[in-house]
């Protein structure tokens, strides 16, 4: 080991010895930056629990045929000729009842939240027959399927679990009609479990759509299908329409909110990070106070001021990196999981996810928790190095 080594080992390993002797400040250091990096992944964690909803949703072989110049289903309208014509569109797959195609109707009813009794706009779906084959992993979890013809609607799980009164056997009021609780589904946690189902028929009754349809779900023979399948429908001058793969339609809903949270969180996380970094000064400019003399001493037995620095900092960023553990801990098992809904601004309406903390959020966060760190120690490791050796002994 060289003596500049030798050096920083002996340095760094004294002032880490003398920890406990600046335990209070040390701790306020400690629960700052701790503090940060949970806020960090806390917030971070509501954009990926949203992002991995929709991913989950989206899949290749899945189109989605919405009116020409709509971005969403809300601004969308489809004529039941128009449905014809896409489901005996070329690349489109078929079983045993013909093409796997389903015609949709989308609107949006008011239903309080559990936690505050508040209004949410929650989905109310008007599902075909074929809806359920083409979600991924649709099933029945409790109750039955709503009766075709009937004001019947079935509920997804994560809505049932968000707001108030949707449990099998409840009445709903929308509008004129009553509306009875007849099941729950679950689709593999997909964004279909944010919303409610019924016959697409009983809901244009309901709603006086007559015979039209807001969106369309076709599943292609194969993903790469799509190409083919896009240019004959675009190519028939009796249509006017926009096709997406499911993917894509849902990468493009989630972009919006995923930015606006990432711009917020980093926001918070910069302004609380400034408290963190101030508490961190205030520890290390502490602990070289309190070894003035001593670094003072280290200096005139032949100790380079390199050294010094560099103790100081490994110093903070040990502070650093066990408050950044322990807010990874902490924001992992608060809210990694942890069920909750917000605003899809797509479609205006509410979409029930998880709080996701992924490894790569948790790695971003100790790196923010060492940055605050480094950024404590580095100027008072620059006073520590340039305090003069004489004025260093002086102090008692």
């Amino acid at each position: 080991m060289s003596g500049v080594a030798s050096q920083i080992a002996a340095v760094t390993a004294l002032n880490l010895s003398n920890l406990r002797e600046r335990l209070t400040s040390s701790v306020v250091a400690l629960v700052g930056i701790a503090g940060v990096v949970t806020v960090l992944i806390g917030v971070l964690s509501i954009g990926e629990g949203f992002r991995a909803v929709l991913d989950q949703s989206g899949a290749a072989d899945v189109a989605i045929v919405l009116r020409g110049g709509a971005t969403d289903e809300m601004g969308s309208n489809l004529s039941l000729e128009q449905s014809r014509l896409i489901a005996d569109a070329p690349n489109v797959a078929r079983d045993a009842d013909g093409a796997i195609a389903a015609p949709e109707l989308y609107v949006v009813v008011d239903v309080p939240l559990q936690a505050t009794g508040t209004g949410a706009n929650v989905p109310l779906r008007g599902a075909s027959p074929n809806s359920s084959k083409l979600r991924q992993d649709f099933r029945i979890v409790e109750g039955t399927m709503f009766t075709p013809g009937k004001f019947e609607v079935i509920v997804g799980r994560g809505a049932v679990k968000q707001f108030a009164g949707l449990t099998v056997g409840s009445k709903l009021r929308w509008g004129t009609t009553e509306w009875t609780v007849t099941g729950v589904f679950a689709d593999r946690g997909s964004v279909a479990e944010s919303e409610i189902w019924t016959d697409v028929a009983a809901l244009q009754g309901a709603y006086n759509r007559g015979a039209s349809y807001q969106s369309m779900r076709v599943k292609l023979t194969s993903a790469d299908a799509l190409q083919g399948f896009k240019d004959a429908l675009t190519s028939d001058p009796r249509l006017n329409l926009k096709v997406f793969t499911e993917k894509q339609f849902y990468e493009d809903q989630s972009r919006t909110l995923t930015a606006l949270v990432r711009t917020l969180g980093t926001a918070i996380a910069v302004l609380m990070g400034l408290g963190a970094v101030f508490a961190a000064l205030n520890t290390m400019y502490s602990a070289v106070a309190s070894r003035t003399r001593e670094i003072a001493t280290l200096r005139a037995l032949g100790f380079g001021s390199g050294p010094v620095v560099v103790s100081v900092l490994v110093e903070s960023l040990f502070l650093g990196l066990i408050g950044g553990v322990a807010g990874m801990l902490i924001s992992y098992f608060s809210f990694n999981g942890m069920q909750a809904s917000t605003m899809n601004f797509a479609t205006f309406s509410q979409i029930t996810f998880a709080f996701t903390v992924t490894p790569a959020l948790l790695i971003q966060a100790l790196i923010y928790a060492l940055a605050l760190g480094l950024i404590g120690g580095l100027l008072p490791s620059l006073r520590a190095a340039k305090l003069p050796i004489t004025t260093g002994l002086r102090e008692l």
